[in-house]
């Protein structure tokens, strides 16, 4: 009986300090910083994104004083209003930038973007939409913003994004968080650059990610989400449970045994 005493023991402290040892490496942004009585700020910078071959522009020309001119400048489809919101849509609506950075448009022809800001490009546009036009408004926008998400998350896949100022918790966020077996210590995070893949190994149990320059997202990011380097630990664990099920059911009737 004290023997069985001892092994209940032993249990209740393997389940205790295997429990306490997992929420450590489920939970986010660990650090003693954070208060729950002041604000922590940390400061991040985004990165501002260079218009790359292959991406899809949005570009609406307006102008309130030539408006039949203006919409010279605009493609248009029968389908524009009904399905506006779908990526197919989006891409047969916006601009390609072809292999040498370059973007035609009716009437400016065209017109190289290729490592320009979005901010760059509309200028550019209604500098060169000026010349035609009286009172005319610009209004440039990514289209083709998407990332993967692939690994130990409940929903891999690539997703549009349609916030410039996405970060990588968005990200993941929707493709649903990790799962249990998402290492939070080793979050890949792949970007195509001109020159090539960058490719950067992410903690996002550190709260300095926050502070990282790649916490913001860029189109065509791919995160992968390494699972843990043994998984076998959850079955242990549940076996660990069992025995440890097991254990409370015979001290309990060995207890009755002896009280009769």
């Amino acid at each position: 009986m004290k023997r069985l005493l001892n092994l209940f023991q032993l249990l209740v402290i393997l389940v205790l300090f295997s429990s306490c040892y997992y929420n450590k490496r489920l939970v986010y942004f660990q650090g003693k910083e954070f208060s729950e009585v002041q604000a922590t700020l940390m400061e991040n910078k985004k990165t501002v994104y260079r218009i790359q071959p292959n991406d899809i522009l949005s570009i609406k020309v307006k102008s309130s004083t030539d408006a039949d001119v203006s919409d010279l400048f605009n493609i248009t489809t029968t389908t524009q209003v009904s399905q506006f919101s779908s990526p197919g849509n989006l891409y047969l609506e916006g601009y390609s930038v072809d292999q040498f950075g370059k973007i035609t448009l009716p009437i400016l022809g065209p017109l190289t973007v290729k490592d320009l800001s979005l901010e760059q490009v509309q200028e550019l546009i209604q500098a060169n939409a000026n010349k035609y036009l009286k009172n005319a408004i610009v209004i440039v926008k990514l289209i083709s913003f998407k990332i993967t998400v692939l690994g130990e998350v409940n929903s891999p896949g690539y997703y549009y994004v349609y916030n410039n100022q996405a970060t990588i918790l968005e990200g993941l966020g929707l493709a649903g968080d990790l799962t249990q077996f998402g290492s939070r210590k080793n979050v890949k995070l792949i970007r195509q650059l001109p020159t090539g893949s960058e490719v950067v190994l992410l903690d996002l149990r550190d709260p300095k990610v926050l502070n990282s320059k790649y916490f913001f997202l860029m189109p065509n990011d791919v995160l992968y989400v390494e699972p843990f380097r043994a998984r076998s630990k959850k079955m242990n664990l549940d076996n660990l449970t069992l025995v440890f099920s097991a254990a409370t059911t015979a001290i309990l009737i060995l207890n009755y045994l002896d009280n009769n």
